[in-house]
């Protein structure tokens, strides 16, 4: 199923998103996602585009399909510079012309009505304000038309109400001044361009910090090559992305950047993976290794097989990820679109309403104050902060992750992991590198050579399917040395190996050799001497979570070999800091108990859950969450799926392959488990902010209103100025963006 996006560059407001949601569930029974912060509706079922454009018309918005998501987000990134620069100009056209007719009012100069010569200047004023109103505020009252078309209301249809009521006034009292009361007389042409100016000027600045938001998908977008260099038969040819087909071979230059995820054929060379992983350290690639579209070549050269399509790329899926997860939405916002698909319209009561009180209660000049009221209610009531105030804090906090390497699949996901109060940890690949190493190699008889010891040991090794056979035999690469086929080979199920070997002498196979080599059981089936002297040595690996190999030669032990599965860089120092942070951690494992106490003493985990099945481990959590924890389980996102699945925040560790992406609410695309401790933070720093933009909208908004409906009227014998109404408006909508955008700054260390 694929993922249909259209831009609805006229969404502005809550009303909106509750519109078009409310439009696809009436017309074709679907949900789908609007991000009001980058103005797209996401579709992820199957419907016609037309049909998709005929529905969002419907409620009175325009829409285009996005096809192309990079060329998409330059066309937006100009588009909004094209905004903000005619914004600019309109806000200051406006507040050009207004300001010096505020100011005229403000220092004595009339503004009523009283003789022909002031119809006659206020006319012209009044038409002057009427071309500047259609100069600066034409996409308002076009907004408001459109609604009005759909039987609908919107944030235009409040500021062209708003505006317009105060000109139309303004101009009937210019005309007909005999119809009203003397009192009455007064004309706010200036309200009209002052309040435009004033919402032209905020959403300009909002548009501006509102850009920061995109930055971490900007970036991810850039990071797509544009063009790849072909091998043909005829020779080497650059061409687009788009001409490339499965198993094209692409040489690689250094310096240049990888087009798709493909493998190495050819060559050897460091790669940038640092922003798809957030791993600093270059990664080595050679023959056989697999490279990911996006990162960036060192110093050497590679031929590599192309293996995905352009939509199929791991930094494609990654992008599509962060892209959904920033549109998605949290519990906490579920209220305010509750609210606002009632609220516009409730908002034009409101203010219908309270202009009448004091049209037909208040004191005099009735009329005169009951037209600043109407006017002050509907521009103040622009629901713009409540809008944006949740899925602008998740575009920054999804978006900080995923610079950090983190995956964040939805809202939902950020809003548990800013609860969580226990970490579960997998051992094997989360916190040990899942990789069996030789580290130590000791001779019991000094009289072997070392070298010719580990030789045979290897060659013998070679025919074992033993996990750790593996970590013997590189040691011997390691060292240069070239296996030699074994003349003997016999497998002792669960305890270890026995064979002949030949020993390479001035004369060719002067003399066999038998060999076992496995544990302590083997040892004691064979009874081989020597194997209780080392038991201190033995016991002293255990505490370091190294296995002992024993190597027995003629039915003596002539060497010592241990096998441990090194730790991932920090890793005791992220334990440290979930447990700073205040944590529970427990480490779960079905590797036997003293391996895994070794490893928890190592990274300074008190709590271990040791021999535990992958279905029991479903369990364990499952105990956890009923001791009232809130539960983050940490594992490799395959054989540990029943555990994430049960977890209130599964996470998948440093494989960033699709089944972990798809599986996990949270991604770590690189094994530096600090990032895990930072992206709690993060979540919790997420949630302040969330909390802080809903409350200060709430407040607005309940507080506003009846401030310009007159509540203080009786206590301060004023009234709130539309002028100074618009300019609250345009603020509380900019500082929500401004609050949302200091996650960028945050700290987490």
């Amino acid at each position: 199923m694929s993922t249909m996006i259209l831009s609805v560059p006229d969404m502005n407001c809550t009303s909106c998103i509750a519109k078009i949601e409310n439009a696809f569930q009436a017309q074709a029974a679907m949900s789908v996602s609007v991000n009001l912060a980058d103005k797209q509706v996401i579709i992820n079922e199957e419907i016609d585009i037309e049909k998709a454009k005929s529905i969002i018309q419907s409620v009175g918005y325009v829409s285009e399909q996005v096809l192309d998501a990079k060329r998409a987000t330059k066309e937006k990134s100009e588009l909004e510079q094209s905004q903000y620069h005619k914004q600019m100009w309109q806000a200051f056209i406006g507040l050009g012309v207004g300001i010096p007719l505020m100011l005229w009012g403000l220092f004595g100069g009339e503004m009523q009505i009283s003789d022909p010569s002031d119809q006659f200047i206020w006319g012209a004023v009044g038409v002057l304000t009427l071309v500047l109103m259609v100069t600066t505020g034409a996409h308002f009252y076009q907004g408001m038309w459109r609604a009005l078309k759909a039987k609908s209301a919107n944030m235009d249809s409040l500021i062209a109400l708003g505006t317009g009521a105060a000109w139309f006034y303004s101009m009937l009292v210019v005309l007909m001044p005999q119809w009203f009361p003397f009192d009455t007389r007064h004309v706010y042409f200036e309200a009209s361009v002052m309040i435009l100016g004033l919402i032209n000027l905020g959403h300009a600045l909002e548009l501006r910090a509102r850009g920061k938001t995109s930055e971490a998908v900007q970036s991810l977008l850039g990071l797509q090559a544009s063009t790849a260099i072909r091998i043909t038969d005829s020779g080497d040819e650059e061409v687009e992305i788009a001409e490339l087909v499965l198993g094209d071979r692409i040489r690689l230059k250094p310096g240049g950047r990888v087009a798709l995820d493909g493998e190495v054929l050819e060559g050897q060379s460091l790669l940038n993976e640092s922003m798809l992983t957030g791993e600093p350290v270059p990664v080595n690639k050679e023959a056989g290794d697999s490279v990911s579209a996006g990162t960036v070549n060192g110093n050497g050269s590679l031929i590599y097989r192309v293996s995905s399509g352009v939509d199929d790329t791991r930094l494609a899926k990654i992008i599509e990820l962060v892209q959904q997860a920033q549109t998605s939405k949290m519990p906490i916002g579920r209220l305010t679109d509750q609210i606002s698909a009632y609220f516009v319209p409730v908002v034009i009561v409101i203010a219908l309403l309270s202009a009448g009180i004091w049209y037909f209660a208040g004191p005099a000049p009735q009329l005169s104050h009951a037209l600043v009221v109407l006017t002050s209610v509907l521009i103040i009531a622009c629901p713009c902060a409540l809008g944006l105030a949740t899925p602008m804090s998740i575009m920054v906090s999804v978006g900080r992750a995923a610079k950090m390497g983190v995956l964040i699949r939805n809202g939902e996901a950020l809003q548990t992991a800013s609860k969580v109060s226990c970490v579960v940890l997998d051992k094997t690949g989360t916190l040990t590198q899942g990789k069996p190493t030789a580290t130590d190699f000791t001779l019991i008889d000094q009289a072997e050579d070392e070298l010719q010891l580990l030789l045979h040991i290897a060659s013998l090794e070679q025919a074992s399917e033993h996990p750790l056979a593996s970590a013997i035999i590189d040691k011997a690469s390691a060292a240069g040395l070239t296996l030699l086929e074994p003349e003997v080979f016999t497998n002792h199920q669960g305890m270890g190996i026995v064979g002949t070997m030949a020993v390479s002498t001035s004369s060719v196979k002067a003399v066999s050799s038998d060999y076992a080599i496995g544990n302590r059981a083997l040892m004691d089936k064979l009874q081989i001497d020597g194997v209780n002297d080392i038991n201190d040595l033995t016991s002293s690996w255990a505490e370091m979570a190294k296995t002992p190999v024993y190597v027995a030669k003629g039915g003596r032990l002539v060497a010592l070999i241990a096998i441990s599965d090194p730790l991932h860089e920090g890793v005791k120092e992220a334990v440290s800091a979930l447990k700073a942070d205040g944590m529970r951690v427990v480490l779960l494992s079905g590797d036997n108990e003293k391996t895994v106490q070794a490893v928890a003493k190592q990274v300074g985990i008190d709590e271990i859950n040791a021999q535990v099945l992958p279905e029991e481990k479903q369990q364990h959590v499952t105990r956890l969450q009923a001791e009232g924890e809130v539960v983050a389980m940490v594992g490799d996102g395959i054989n540990d799926a029943p555990a994430l699945v049960s977890a209130d925040v599964g996470i998948a560790i440093g494989s960033g392959t699709e089944i972990a992406i798809e599986s996990a609410d949270l991604t770590l695309l690189s094994h530096q488990l600090m990032t895990l401790a930072s992206t709690f933070k993060l979540a919790k720093a997420g949630m302040r902010n969330i909390k802080q933009n809903l409350f200060g909208a709430f407040i607005y908004n309940t507080l506003g209103i009846p401030v310009a409906a007159g509540v203080l009227f009786p206590l301060t014998g004023m009234l709130l100025s539309p002028v100074i109404a618009g300019g609250a408006m345009a603020l509380s909508s900019l500082t929500v963006v401004t609050n949302a955008n200091r996650l960028c700054h945050q700290k987490l260390d």
